[in-house]
This record gives C-alpha cells, structure tokens and sequence, in this order.
C-alpha cells in the first residue's frame, strides 16, 4: 500500500541516512496516527461526564499527541540527520506512548476511545522501538 509518507521518502533525492526505509515509513505513520489519537481522546475525555476522574488522562493524552507529532516532523526532515538527535527523540516518544498506553487502558473497559487511544500508542511504542533498534 502506498501512502503520502513513503511517496514522500520515495522522492528523497539523497540517501536517507542508512535508516531502513520501511521502518522509518511504519514510524512517521505510527506517530502521526498516534497524535491524531490522543487529540480526540483527549477531547472524549472532556465531554464525559465524569470528566474530573479523567484530568492525567486528558493531561497525558495531550502531551503523546505533542510528542508524537514532533518526533513525526523530525523523522520527516532526513537531511542532515543527526542519529543522537533521532534515538534521543524516538526514545522519548516510545516513553510517552507507554505511559499514556498504561493512563488509557485504565480507563478502557469504561471508555471504547481510551481504548482505542492505548493501542495506538502501543503501536506507536512498538514502531519507535523497531526504528531505535535498526539505528547504526
């Protein structure tokens, strides 16, 4: 399946770095669905009505969505990369996902999007892991 990402990094016109492209691909999506995720999560939260139960939820939720779209925007640029800067951002981004995996799947017998929420991040945790792992 083509998507705008790998249409993307298929256009690069260098190398991109020695990152295994499919990894990377697999990575940028996970992130940004992972952001998209924890946006309307948070926004579920908000509009349930013991919503006072749910604050770290909504507090945790925010700061994956932030995290994940930053580390999709920083995987994006591949020109001079920096491979610290890459693990440094993947690691923090793997980290927030599973805290805010973990805060979900508290909620996630009672609230169907505080489930779907936690298994983007776990794939999102998944994906960074994978990618970290195929760094030189």
């Amino acid at each position: 399946m083509t998507t705008t990402v790998k249409d993307m990094l298929d256009t690069f016109p260098a190398d991109l770095g020695g990152v295994d492209r499919e990894k990377l691909v697999r990575c940028i999506e996970a992130c940004l669905a992972c952001a998209q995720a924890c946006t309307a999560c948070a926004d579920a939260c908000l509009s349930e009505e013991m919503v006072g139960e749910l604050t770290t939820c909504i507090r945790t939720d925010a700061d994956c969505a932030d995290v994940c779209a930053a580390t999709a925007a920083v995987l994006s640029r591949r020109t001079g990369d920096d491979t610290r800067v890459t693990r440094a951002v993947l690691e923090a981004c793997a980290t927030v996902c599973g805290v805010c995996a973990g805060e979900c799947e508290r909620h996630a017998d009672r609230h169907d999007h505080c489930r779907v929420c936690a298994e983007a991040c776990r794939r999102c945790e998944r994906a960074c892991n994978d990618l970290i792992a195929s760094l030189a």
